[in-house]
């Protein structure tokens, strides 16, 4: 399959595991452009800022894995989130989407795996509204249906965004955050074991993802969700995930979600194999 990844790469460190984790996985997925998101968080001053540090982080990823090659195909993305639900933020990465989803058909689309902030695959979706029956979106956003609230990073950015997405005409796979993807969760002495000193690749994410979870830590013990690496995994063949259909749920700005029984069928993933998905992971990267 032909994808293409939309990322908040320097967000935290779970971006870095997906990119390479797709890369990883080439037997099965034709990585054709990676497009960098926009964020904002402590990290940085402004989403733009989010974004030009996350299209740094891209391709330090690649030189990481010795893979200069695909540093052309790298796209920034939006410096700021959708003003309203009508009006797309014009970007390299939105043009690209816009231009390059033509090229499939319904019956073979392009795979678009968004790990962010829906901003750019929305605007490309407002930019030309006729690849939306080309395209499928993987999109990891949003809290689980039956959570308290749905104020979740990548969804409360830009709610806008969403509601694009959902109201709009393409395949939709949803992976919700807490509730569901949360239980994809490594602690320091897994990445110790099956990552350490493997690879440059892999004593970096190590090492990152160690001092952000020591940072943020509430307590002794740890674990750290890598929550966007199972976006990648949903388009894998192994026994990862467990989804059902469910009505496009409705992105309030109130940060909750809203039902509506008669809107469009999507994806909606429920369970994480957590250890399938883990060993195919560590598998691949210390390769």
């Amino acid at each position: 399959m032909d994808v293409v990844l939309d990322t908040d790469t320097f967000n935290e460190i779970d971006d870095q595991y997906a990119l390479a984790y797709l890369i990883k996985s080439s037997d099965e997925l034709t990585l054709k452009a990676v497009y960098a998101a926009p964020f904002y968080n402590k990290r940085v001053s402004s989403p733009a800022e989010g974004m030009r540090k996350s299209y740094e982080e891209i391709h330090r990823i690649l030189s990481f894995m010795g893979r200069e090659d695909l540093k052309d195909r790298v796209y920034s993305g939006s410096e700021c989130y959708l003003p309203d639900e009508k009006t797309p933020v014009v970007s390299a990465a939105a043009e690209d989407l816009a231009r390059r989803a033509m090229e499939y058909t319904p019956e073979n689309p392009l795979y678009v795996i968004a790990i962010a902030a829906i901003t750019n695959v929305a605007s490309a979706l407002l930019i030309n509204p006729e690849i939306a029956e080309r395209i499928v979106v993987v999109w990891l956003g949003g809290e689980a249906f039956d959570w308290p609230h749905n104020r979740e990073f990548n969804c409360y950015q830009d709610v806008a965004g969403v509601r694009v997405l959902f109201d709009s005409a393409a395949a939709v796979v949803l992976l919700p955050c807490m509730g569901v993807v949360s239980a994809f969760a490594t602690t320091r002495y897994e990445l110790e074991h099956w990552l350490r000193g493997k690879n440059q690749l892999c004593d970096y994410l190590c090492d990152v993802t160690i001092s952000e979870a020591e940072e943020n830590k509430r307590g002794q013990c740890w674990s750290k969700p890598i929550w966007d690496v199972c976006a990648v995994a949903w388009l894998l063949k192994g026994d990862f995930m467990r989804d059902r259909y469910e009505c496009a749920p409705i992105a309030e700005y109130d940060d909750h979600w809203a039902f509506d029984r008669s809107r469009k069928l999507i994806r909606y993933v429920y369970h994480i194999n957590r250890d399938n998905l883990m060993e195919d992971l560590f598998t691949k990267l210390a390769k």
